[in-house]
């Protein structure tokens, strides 16, 4: 009883604040700016490539300014490289089991490569996001128009985040990244890891397409989640935060989409992309702000960003919009909480 009490205070516990309030704010102008340019050139429905190439500016969070750089050019790889093979699928109308397995193998991949370089947030959930989204939404551009939106997002990210440098003007040139070497027990470790990702992924999508679902990609990504923790509780946690957060999250959704006097778009009518779009920037702040203090909380303003975005792509029922990402999150939590607890490295 003691052990359960003490797991489940921790559910609950915020962590202290750690310069949240300027990387929300570095992240929330690397999405706004790209999505005003989208909104004025009559473009809102182009946001998905935008908003994944700003998460860029996710990482490096408290590192110096030219070591957020180097970070942020890593992560970008992940991010705009999701989105490029998300986009193809796309275009090549590449769906089902071929996204499945595409999905698998660049959940190991990127696995290995998030290890190798130390990327924080940990792992390559959200380039596994980037691609099951992007593949599962028609795309009405060139696949180069797409990408080139992504890249100068992720490139505009890296601005922002390196922009306060302008202040002092100091340039260290032996600073670098704690970055070891994956030889001997962090080699066996980073590949078991690998693992689990491939795993979780590839089974949370089989199970997507075999009982006919129409975004096996958001069970995918929901499966990668619990895999950035730290250790067993932590995958555990965060699986639980995934859900419970994700189903807040979808209260307002549907606050926002279905009929109602509450919803936004109520007031402007014939405005529903912008107002969307609005709704897209102004809840990327509070998912930063929460992202290290609480997973749960975080969720609870990123699944608004997600679905929000998808709607704008491709606008589907907004029922079973909801209900569709309820059962698919659930579905791809457990899995992934599954995988930690029965994958684990040989001591």
């Amino acid at each position: 009883m003691p052990a359960i009490m003490t797991h489940a205070r921790e559910l609950h516990r915020i962590g202290p604040a750690d310069n949240d309030r300027m990387s929300a704010v570095r992240v929330a102008l690397s999405v706004a700016v790209p999505g005003i340019v989208l909104i004025l050139i009559g473009r809102p429905d182009l946001m998905m490539y935008a908003v994944f190439g700003a998460l860029t500016g996710m990482y490096g969070r408290n590192e110096t300014h030219q070591l957020r750089l180097k970070h942020q050019a890593q992560a970008a790889l992940v991010l705009v490289g999701g989105l490029t093979i998300g986009v193809f699928l796309s275009v090549n109308h590449i769906h089902s089991w071929w996204l499945v397995l595409v999905a698998t193998i660049f959940a190991g991949a990127g696995s290995i490569y998030a290890d190798a370089v130390r990327l924080k947030p940990i792992g390559p959930f959200f380039g596994i996001l980037a691609l099951g989204a992007c593949a599962s939404v028609p795309t009405s551009v060139p696949l180069t128009t797409a990408v080139l939106i992504g890249a100068a997002s992720a490139a505009f990210s890296m601005v922002v985040g390196f922009a306060g440098w302008l202040r002092r003007r100091t340039w260290d040139s032996g600073a670098a990244r704690d970055v070891p070497l994956l030889r001997g027990p962090l080699r066996q470790s980073a590949l078991v890891h690998a693992a689990r990702y491939s795993i979780a992924v590839g089974a949370a999508g089989a199970v997507g397409v075999l009982t006919g679902s129409g975004h096996p990609h958001w069970a995918m990504a929901a499966a990668a989640v619990p895999l950035a923790g730290a250790d067993l509780p932590s995958r555990v946690h965060r699986g639980i935060h995934r859900i419970v957060g994700t189903f807040l999250g979808l209260v307002v959704v549907a606050g926002v989409l279905f009929p109602s006097p509450f919803s936004p778009l109520e007031y402007f009518p014939g405005h529903t992309p912008v107002v969307l779009a609005v709704l897209v920037v102004l809840c990327q702040f509070p998912t930063e702000l929460f992202m290290t203090r609480h997973y749960g909380w975080a969720m609870v303003f990123f699944t608004p960003v997600v679905l929000l975005i998808a709607q704008l792509a491709a606008p589907m029922d907004p029922g079973l919009l909801v209900l569709e990402r309820a059962v698919e999150t659930f579905v791809g939590a457990v899995i992934g909480i599954a995988v930690a607890v029965v994958v684990q490295r040989r001591r």
